[in-house]
């Protein structure tokens, strides 16, 4: 199996797959897969755009959105993991992954899959240790903040790899293992990059938890990109046998060291289409409920605690999600657009303000393999917010009444709502998991944001006001969660007032 690996695409796709044809007339033998490792930017129209996290001079459409509008097909296979200069509201509709266009496959905030028999997983973003303990709380419209910790790592994904047992044959990252240029050529790294002398020396060059990942499963092959240039070393595994060959490799750009051939035996008697990994799939299963929406502190369980922390799943419990596929783990081609496709032509274009979407491909994952999707969660915090807002001004709105009219108003001590989820929006008895997974309190930041008196347990939700329904899926599977509200009484001498009145 011949495998392309790219560094930062940086949405330049017509040029890297002209290159990669012009290298199969050159030797006569087909590339089957591209991976990319970061930086993939697709863009689909102006407002994906605008959601990307670079210089106003460096936001240029390139060339995806015809892969997406189906103007251009990807002429390979292509796999990609996110990086720090993406449309992160396009990629925040596919947590989990899932085809950004037809024949072009993204891995979510991680994830694992196999081809042809050969096992990849990968990290999508960078760490930066500020945003490491907290939910997916970022949502569009971003912030000046959001837009860039949308794409910083979090601890549950690595958390999640972290059970993985078994073999893995390539490890994708977009920035590099910290501590990885100690098992290469530092001099001739820093005869080109000059200015890493002192991050190296300080070990503040690359990731952390990436470097954790490694040496806990030594991949045969650990890629790269990020730091735009060429760069190799063998990593050995300390008093083992295991060998990680790391290579990161550069940006597109004529005359830069972007594209590298590899060729992986892979098992002839398997078509070479993407599967979903087993393992994975029960990890995330069994882990649903670590999931948070919140910028508060989220921490991943501990061997001291009196839960469970090790998810390496048993046979049994990877039989029952196996089922769930009905044994069938082929990745389903079941792309579809999302938004309206850049028109290059359009004489008068408006650019519609970013929204968090529901990706039908999320929810027909997260409904067979019964697990909950960021994206709904984070709506119906918004939806709670909202409420939250709406109960405020009806209180100004009853104080104002009162003092206009002279007349008292009384609330009973158990007129606040108190109602709670029945369980999880997508979750089954087998994982008994609540949607909402509410962290603990924190002051790192938008804090009050945050929904008062919140459970992480059973996802109750305290101080609502007013009854309302939320719709959390498509058409072709409904859920609806239904908030009985206590309704504010009155003294019984001031109700002739309100009927009247109000």
């Amino acid at each position: 199996m011949r495998i392309a690996v790219e560094g930062c695409a940086h949405g330049e796709l017509d040029i890297i797959y002209e290159t990669i044809q012009e290298m199969e007339k050159a030797d006569g033998k087909k590339i089957d897969l591209l991976i990319c490792c970061g930086d993939f930017q697709s863009t689909r129209n102006l407002s994906d755009l605008n959601c990307m996290a670079v210089p106003d001079k460096y936001k240029d459409m390139c060339t995806f959105y015809k892969y997406y509008s189906g103007e251009k097909v990807a002429p390979v296979l292509t796999i990609f993991i996110g990086g720090n200069h993406e449309a992160s509201n396009y990629l925040q509709e596919l947590p989990y992954g899932g085809w950004v266009a037809p024949n072009i496959y993204y891995f979510g905030y991680a994830s694992v899959i196999t081809i042809g028999g050969i096992r990849i997983a990968g990290l999508s973003g960078i760490y930066k240790s500020q945003h490491w303990m907290q939910g997916h709380y970022e949502k569009p419209p971003y912030t000046e903040n959001t837009i860039r910790s949308v794409y910083h790592i979090r601890n549950l994904e690595v958390f999640r790899l972290k059970q993985l047992t078994g073999n893995i044959d390539i490890f994708l990252s977009h920035d590099w293992p910290s501590g990885i240029t100690k098992y290469g050529d530092e001099n001739v790294l820093l005869k080109g990059k000059p200015f890493f002398k002192n991050d190296i020396e300080n070990n503040m060059l690359g990731s952390l938890p990436s470097m954790e990942l490694l040496e806990h499963h030594y991949p045969s092959y650990w890629f790269s990109a990020h730091l735009h240039c060429k760069f190799a070393a063998l990593v050995p595994e300390k008093g083992g046998t295991r060998v990680t060959k790391f290579l990161a490799l550069d940006k597109c750009l004529p005359k830069r060291k972007f594209l590298q051939i590899l060729e992986l035996e892979h098992n002839p008697d398997l078509p070479l289409k993407l599967h979903y990994d087993l393992e994975w799939l029960t990890i995330l299963y069994l882990t649903n409920h670590l999931l948070s929406v919140k910028s508060g502190i989220h921490y991943m369980p501990g061997q001291y605690g009196n839960t469970r922390w090790v998810f390496t799943p048993s046979v049994d419990e990877k039989a029952k999600v196996l089922k769930k596929f009905n044994c069938n783990l082929q990745i389903p081609l079941n792309f579809i657009q999302t938004a309206k496709p850049h028109n290059p032509d359009a004489t008068d274009v408006s650019v519609e303000p970013p929204q968090l979407l529901i990706n039908n491909q999320t929810t027909q994952f997260c409904n067979t393999l019964g697990i909950d999707d960021p994206s709904v969660l984070l709506q119906l915090m918004s939806n709670t917010k909202e409420l939250k807002s709406n109960e405020s001004l009806m209180e100004t709105s009853c104080e104002q009444i009162s003092s206009s009219h002279d007349i008292s108003i009384s609330f009973d001590d158990d007129s606040v709502l108190n109602s709670t989820f029945d369980g999880s929006l997508t979750g089954d008895s087998f994982n008994q998991t609540s949607p909402l997974n509410l962290s603990p309190k924190s002051n790192i930041e938008e804090q009050e944001s945050e929904i008062s008196n919140s459970k992480d347990v059973d996802g109750s939700l305290n101080n609502l006001s007013s009854a309302v329904n939320f719709d959390c899926t498509d058409d072709s599977n409904k859920h609806f969660i239904q908030i009985e509200p206590n309704c504010k009484k009155f003294k019984r001498r001031n109700y002739s007032i309100y009927s009247n009145t109000l």
